[in-house]
Parts: structure tokens; sequence; C-alpha cells
């Protein structure tokens, strides 16, 4: 039953950055007035699906905060998670939607400076990304050990390299990838009972 459980948490935090992944091979490379259109409406399609990628950090750690450690790095994930969710859904609306939309209305002189706005709120977002997943790693860390850790180095790669890489062929796609089988190995590795510190033995009286 456990197994099943794991395997569809598995499917469902690795859905996001795969379907990213699978976008980023078919998003334009440039954007002129011959992808303007395809460039504007497949941002639209993955306006909601940006902010889902941080499932593969919400969902190991859901439940109640506890009032220790725990709980205050479980709070600092999740606003580093709201952090990536808001601001990179503006790179998606400024960068994406409005640049193809003015581009393909022959505007092409805004687009750059939609650009730049674009990729400021877009490394605003990873950096809250990457705060949300040295907070979740941390938490994981203090509950399950060293088993966390070939899931976290991947993730933090992953994370680097996101900061310049959007979903582009091919480092956006590998990005992308990497956050699938990071996502994966942690969702399989807090699968597992926690580890729990052993308290040492107290002394009675013969």
């Amino acid at each position: 039953m456990r197994s099943l459980r794991t395997a569809r948490v598995t499917a469902l935090v690795t859905a996001p950055p795969l379907l990213l992944a699978a976008a980023g091979l078919v998003h334009p490379r440039h954007l002129t007035s011959a992808t303007a259109g395809d460039w504007a409406g497949l941002h639209i399609v993955l306006l909601p699906v940006f902010p889902l990628l941080v499932l593969g950090l919400v969902v190991p750690l859901w439940g109640r905060p506890r009032r220790d450690a725990d709980g205050v790095l479980t709070v600092l994930a999740w606003a580093g998670c709201a952090c990536f969710a808001a601001y990179y859904s503006g790179l998606d609306a400024v960068a994406g939607i409005s640049a193809g939309t003015v581009v393909d209305h022959g505007v092409h002189g805004a687009a750059g400076r939609l650009f730049a706005t674009g990729d400021e709120l877009g490394r605003t977002g990873v950096y809250g990304l990457a705060v949300a997943s040295l907070a979740a790693c941390a938490v994981l860390w203090r509950r399950h050990g060293a088993r966390i850790l070939p899931g976290a180095a991947v993730l933090f790669a992953a994370c680097w390299s996101f900061v310049d890489s959007h979903i582009f062929w091919p480092k956006g796609v590998f990005t992308m990838l990497g956050f699938a089988a990071a996502f994966a190995l942690l969702t399989v590795a807090a699968a597992r009972p926690a580890e729990r510190m052993r308290e040492p033995e107290r002394l009675t009286n013969p």
C-alpha cells in the first residue's frame, strides 16, 4: 500500500517539471514576428503550470508545522514557494504573454524592456525557489537523515541552472528534468518512516 501511494505522489510532483520539459522542446528559440503568436500562446497555456513546480517541495512537507525548528523551516519553505509562484508567473506574463503579444502586433520596440522586467521577476522567483529548497531539504534532513542527500544535490543543481535557463532547449529542458529527478528522489526518501533521535535512557533507582 505504501509503495502505491509513493508512486502516486511521485507522479504528482514530477508531472509539472516533465510537462515544462516537454514544452521546452517546442518553445521558440527567439521572439520574432513569425514566432510571436506561438510564443504568447505557449506562455498562456503554461501560466498555471509554472507555480505547480513547487509541489515537489510542498508535498513532502505537507501537514501543520510544528512549534520547533522544523516548523520555522517549513514556514520558510512555504514562503519561498509562494515567492516563486508569484514572481515567476510575473515573468511568464511579462516576457512571455505580453512580449509575444506586442511583437505579434508589430510593436517591436517594447519587447526589450518587457524582457528586462521579466528577467528581474524571474530571477526573484528562482531565488525564492532556492530558499524554499534549502529550507525544505533542511527539514527533510532532520526527519530522514542522509538518504535525502542525492535528491537535495540534484535539486540545488537544478535551481542554479534555472536562474538563466527558463525552459529553453537544451539547458532549460535538462533543468526541468533535473527538478523531476530531484522531486522523485526526495519523495521516495521521505516516504520511509522518519528517523527519530533516540532519547538517553533514564536512570532508575534500584
